[in-house]
């Protein structure tokens, strides 16, 4: 193998092989070349359009380079490590395509602003993209809470049971996670639509191209004012890489319930064949391995937004070959967290049962209707703290007793305190004790209900 002629006569011999392989790209920003073709059309354009080389030869290397995009996508066209990178690629196939005038493309641009340009339309359309599918997750999420408004389950804290709320919003606490990534990548998307071409290798051009002509032509809403920011800024990778991060912790987090939901232990619920697997020798087990494979899928998405802020962190103003470091993680990340958004809505929409009838033995056969009690009281007029200590005592005693609180006698609460009333046993029913909480943005039903449907309206207005 032999490194292609690519730099001037300033070099007499070719990379040492091996070093040939190491500094190439073209592996992975292969991915890139849609982009990249995109790119390339719209800086031709404006080449021609500024008399910086003639209109027919503009249009040549336009015809050209929709040659090059129709023979990758038909698998005809698979360059090797000779070419080093995706643009090197495609300048040699055009080149051989139509002669010496593919040469002319690269005029005024450098790889340097030519690769930020492919990184953002490449990064701008995955981000679509991933709204998308989160939007997808979000209706999953809101079918199954629409189904069980009035279902309970026990809600936790510190992983003990805390308070009985409804299922649905339990569930809507995850849609509203999944509402801040949606709109966090709509923020990032803004800061991606930035375009750094014409920018040059850190300079700018002598050439008088119009930089808000390609920047039109490809979609992007601004331009970076500042040309060694432009090419060495990867500012929206990062950004990018912490949204990304974030949604794989919300799923990684749901992941976890699941998980536990449906261990023996839980039995809160049922996963369809569809969703799980088997044990090679231990017939009766069925495997949660969409959640678990999610919960570990988190780490690497974490993993590439750690390197990104180390690769990013000593970096001299402005383009360096680090630089090169910054696609494999970042085109996993997309991948990943694409793959896990999917299954997860999968999961939701059809390999999850919700078992109703042990979620409603289990809200009832705790002590999270304890602070119910010390309501119950305060609203007798007993001052809260009071109240408080009491119910403790109370605990402590039922406990000492094998005994829930439905199960005290109204003449065992009275010896407890004078206040109580038949009453007290509607106001601890798990019912009541959930839909009694319809402070805004509580569990009470009717809160729930109206949850949904703002959830509703949100996504309707932002599809």
């Amino acid at each position: 193998m032999t490194q292609s002629n690519t730099w001037s006569e300033r070099f007499e011999s070719a990379l040492n092989p091996a070093i040939a392989q190491f500094n190439a790209s073209i592996p992975f920003d292969i991915e890139l070349l849609p982009y990249d073709i995109q790119g390339s059309i719209a800086h031709a354009k404006m080449l021609g359009q500024t008399a910086i080389i003639d209109e027919w030869e503009a249009q040549q290397i336009v015809q050209g380079l929709q040659q090059i995009l129709t023979e990758y996508e038909n698998g005809e066209f698979q360059p090797g490590i000779e070419e080093e990178d995706v643009h090197f690629a495609v300048e040699h196939r055009l080149t051989a395509i139509i002669g010496e005038v593919g040469k002319k493309l690269h005029t005024a641009r450098s790889r340097n602003d030519q690769v930020g340009t492919d990184l953002r339309l490449y990064l701008r359309d995955k981000i679509s993209q991933i709204r998308h599918d989160l939007r997808q997750y979000q209706q999953a999420l809101l079918d199954l809470a629409q189904t069980h408004v009035e279902t309970l389950i026990p809600g936790y804290t510190h992983l003990q049971r805390a308070q009985p709320i409804s299922l649905a919003h339990h569930l809507l606490a995850y849609w509203e996670m999944a509402q801040r990534d949606w709109e966090r990548l709509g923020d990032v998307w803004k800061r991606t639509n930035v375009s750094p071409l014409g920018c040059g290798a850190l300079a700018g051009t002598t050439f008088p191209i119009d930089r808000h002509c390609t920047a039109a032509e490809l979609g992007f809403e601004d331009l970076y004012r500042n040309s060694l920011d432009a090419v060495s800024d990867r500012d929206f990778a990062i950004e990018f890489l912490n949204a990304s991060s974030l949604i794989m912790v919300h799923l990684s987090r749901l992941s976890e319930e699941i998980i536990v939901w449906a261990s023996q232990e839980f039995r809160f619920v049922a996963l369809s064949d569809s969703c799980a697997t088997g044990s090679s020798i231990m017939p009766q087990k069925k495997n949660p391995d969409v959640p678990e494979l999610i919960r570990g899928k988190t780490g690497r998405v974490l993993g590439h937004l750690q390197a990104m802020l180390v690769l990013m962190k000593g970096l001299p103003l402005a383009y360096n070959k680090d630089l090169q470091e910054d696609k494999e993680g970042l085109f996993d990340a997309v991948k990943t967290t694409q793959a896990c958004l999917q299954a997860i809505t999968i999961l939701l929409a059809e390999g999850i049962e919700f078992r109703s009838q042990r979620l409603s033995e289990a809200v009832a056969e705790d002590f999270s209707n304890a602070t119910d009690v010390a309501d119950y009281l305060a609203n007798k007029g007993v001052p809260f703290r009071e109240a408080y200590n009491i119910v403790g005592k109370v605990v402590k005693t039922s406990l000492a007793n094998g005994k829930l609180l439905k199960d005290l006698t109204l003449a065992e609460w009275k010896a407890i305190h004078p206040a109580f009333e038949e009453d007290i046993y509607t106001a601890i029913a798990p019912q009541q004790v959930v839909s009694a909480r319809n402070s805004y943005g509580g569990t009470g039903f009717q809160q729930v209900r109206q949850a949904i449907e703002h959830a509703k309206l949100l996504m309707n207005e932002n599809h």
